[in-house]
């Protein structure tokens, strides 16, 4: 079965629903968190990631949680455009949100007999399905380093970027070359 929508856990909705019990300490503890999809946060040159002179963000414009396949997307997209066009030790690549918080799904039975076996809302805690990165409006999701003279190039990498958030975004910084 593949994963479910995007738009099942695009909402950030107050805090992150944490189960809290008196009686039973353990069964507070979510286990099996499974592992994320992005494993590098920084692409690029990372030894001279302070020598270039445009910087350009990616911000959110609203409250929103990310999936962690969403944020390797982008990351992904965004890297292969930049090593495409500027090669590969122009640029600085930087994602700045780190999934943590842990969804969760409670699977309900279908079809002929599902009603024999299923508990319905009994132990409805679920099991972990991934992770997301829970972001605030205005928060920055990733960085991007160009020299000189490659502006369009970088405006081009965030705007295919956002294309693979569940969110609205805006670029940050582009007035400060206008």
């Amino acid at each position: 079965m593949g994963m479910r929508p995007g738009r099942c856990y695009r909402d950030k909705d107050g805090k992150a629903y944490t189960r809290v019990s008196q009686r039973r300490p353990r069964k507070s503890y979510i286990k099996g968190v499974p592992a994320i999809k992005t494993r590098d946060f920084e692409n690029g040159d990372r030894k001279n990631k302070d020598d270039y002179e445009i910087e350009l963000r990616l911000a959110v414009d609203q409250d929103v949680q990310i999936r962690h396949n969403s944020i390797e997307a982008a990351r992904m997209n965004a890297n292969k455009y930049l090593k495409d066009k500027l090669g590969e030790k122009n640029y600085f690549l930087k994602i700045l949100v780190y999934p943590h918080h842990v969804l969760r799904e409670n699977p309900l039975a279908t079809g002929a007999g599902a009603d024999r076996f299923q508990e319905g809302m009994t132990k409805a805690f679920g099991n972990p399905i991934g992770k997301a990165a829970r972001m605030n409006k205005g928060q920055t999701f990733m960085l991007i380093r160009v020299p000189e003279g490659k502006l369009d190039i970088a405006k081009e990498t965030l705007r295919r970027a956002k294309h693979k958030l569940p969110c609205s975004c805006s670029i940050k910084g582009i007035e400060n070359y206008a």
